[in-house]
């Protein structure tokens, strides 16, 4: 397209980071030409902002893009504004519309992606829009802006998505800047859907699963890794379901790994979302050969209660998850990150601290702390009434109460998660958290389990600080020694975070430190400040359930 003329369509979405890169928007660009006419792709544009952007910058910047509007001499004729609404930016994508109507009301504003896809007369979003699309929008957008920009006009508002066979799809790699391959995580994708019906999740409402092209699809990763790509997010809901083609690509990127000593920078970085429970032993043999750094493995365990399990249709073989866990921690380098989900319908306080012991005591790198959120559509919604399911109005509809969790316990629980993450996620206090889970008896009383142990932890910094958030290093350590002391060693709990603090490279001088850290800190040591750098990448890399997916009618872990 001419850099000076106005483009017909706009391609729009807030990410939740600049760091992601929407992925169902190229598709969108990709497919416009094959799909809607020869010509449509050169005259559409893309533009990423993220959640936290003012909606009064980002309809500045809009306008800006899309020119002066229709006059006697722009003649710009109609323009599109085509954005991608997600759970996690609906809020803020509605007030950018309503403020972009307000300054052009002449725009032919359309929503997809899986927010607006379901329950679509309830959204104050979907009355702002002159059409919605649901589910699949790859072919059904193109069409649309053909049709808008051409004639005849639609008659429809809301526009069921045409799913089609996936050989008929461009792939949308072209799409991505050489900017984004230094900067962003790559997106990408071997299949799409889900064969597994867990109720939580949108790809329940999927009857299978369907791969693309294997060759195809490695050949358009080749050419992003020529262009300087290195970390790949492959966002499909299942990686290991077909084994055949796992091994393909693992094998494609094994034949591409960098030398010994490369910068870390040029290293590669690949991320793949496994079923727990399927581990087949050519699996296992691909997956030993990657050096440390390379691959992180997003396992959702989500619960082991059997009852609960059976509740959400979710079929998990527990005894195989645990075993296949075990395996790869002891026999591969990838980095395990487990997710578990507290509120499902059916699950206790007591059931859910059972299985986080469990999943604990096995010895993941990270384990996610999710409380349950109603995506728009789920098959979740069914358990509302029988099991006491009330879920916040507004996004992301968290679990507010169930019929076995009272309001107060989800709120404990939600400081609890983000304690977590501070202290046990970040990879900061790797010597001290085994003091606070797993302190020796001293009196001959019970070992009570880790669970409880940090939930009383988490409890008590909430009353210390009543506040979940802009907690500094320090005063973590502060607090911690505070309150470890009280039940310990005072030395042994300074000495065990004396270490941690300095691993972690903080340069700052906590009270419960003082006169023990050197003038000028030394390089931290290499092995703690690598695993603090590695939990913040992998953390950048799983903030979000599914982020910016191409799955306009999918959302939601697996």
């Amino acid at each position: 397209m001419n850099p000076t003329a106005c483009p017909r369509i706009v391609l729009v979405t807030l990410n939740a980071r600049y760091i992601h890169a929407s992925l169902g928007l190229r598709y969108l660009l990709a497919n416009l030409d094959r799909h809607g006419g020869a010509g449509l792709r050169a005259q559409a544009v893309l533009r990423e902002y993220t959640i936290s952007r003012p909606a009064q910058a980002v309809v500045v910047d809009l306008l800006a893009t899309l020119g002066p509007g229709p006059s006697a001499e722009a003649a710009t004729g109609t323009q599109i504004v085509g954005f991608g609404v997600y759970i996690w930016n609906v809020t803020q994508t509605t007030e950018v519309i309503r403020l972009l109507k307000v300054a052009r009301p002449d725009l032919k504003i359309v929503l997809g992606g899986p927010e607006v896809s379901h329950e679509t007369d309830q959204q104050a979003i979907t009355r702002l829009a002159d059409h919605v699309i649901t589910g699949w929008g790859d072919v059904s957008f193109a069409k649309l802006c053909r049709a808008l920009l051409h004639g005849p006009p639609p008659l429809m508002k809301i526009i069921p998505g045409e799913q089609p066979p996936l050989a008929e799809l461009n792939l949308p790699y072209g799409e991505y800047s050489d900017s984004d391959l230094a900067h962003r995580l790559l997106y990408v994708e071997a299949s799409r859907g889900c064969p597994f019906k867990c109720e939580f999740c949108l790809s329940a409402l999927d009857k299978t699963a369907w791969a693309f092209e294997l060759d195809r699809v490695l050949a358009a990763l080749d050419v992003l890794h020529q262009r300087g790509a290195r970390t790949f997010k492959f966002v499909d809901r299942t990686f290991n379901l077909k084994i055949e083609h796992s091994v393909r690509i693992l094998q494609f990127f094994l034949e591409r790994l960098p030398p010994p000593n490369t910068p870390a920078s040029a290293q590669l970085f690949l991320h793949f979302e496994v079923i727990p429970d399927h581990l087949p032993e050519r699996l296992r043999a691909m997956l030993a050969q990657f050096p440390p750094g390379v691959l992180q493995l997003e396992v959702g365990v989500q619960s082991f209660n059997v009852v609960v399990q059976q509740t959400i249709s979710r079929r998990q073989d527990n005894d195989a998850t645990e075993a296949n866990l075990r395996w790869l921690l002891a026999h591969t380098h990838a980095h395990l990150h487990v997710d578990l989900i507290f509120g499902l319908p059916g699950e206790t306080l007591q059931s859910f601290a059972d299985g986080f012991d469990r999943l604990l005591a096995i010895g993941p790198h990270e384990i996610q702390l999710g409380i349950l959120k109603r995506l728009r559509g789920a098959p979740i919604a069914r358990h509302s009434a029988a099991h006491g399911m009330v879920y916040a109005p507004e996004p992301p509809y968290t679990v507010q109460h169930t019929g076995v969790v009272d309001a107060a316990t989800l709120q404990r629980f939600g400081r609890l998660a983000r304690y977590w993450e501070l202290l046990a996620n970040s990879g900061r206090f790797a010597q001290t958290l085994p003091l606070l889970l797993y302190p020796s008896p001293v009196d001959g009383s019970a070992v009570v389990s880790p669970f409880w142990r940090f939930m009383a932890f988490s409890s008590w910094l909430w009353q210390r600080q009543g506040s979940t958030h802009r907690l500094t290093p320090e005063a973590l350590v502060d607090a911690l020694f505070d309150y470890l002391s009280a039940s310990l060693p005072p030395a042994s709990v300074r000495q065990a975070l004396l270490a941690d603090y300095l691993a972690s490279g903080a340069r700052a001088n906590p009270k419960a430190l003082h006169g023990l850290l050197p003038r000028r800190t030394a390089s931290p040591d290499k092995a703690g400040r690598t695993l603090a750098t590695r939990q913040h990448r992998h953390r950048e890399l799983t903030p979000h359930p599914n982020p910016s997916s191409p799955r306009h009618g999918g959302s939601g872990k697996g």
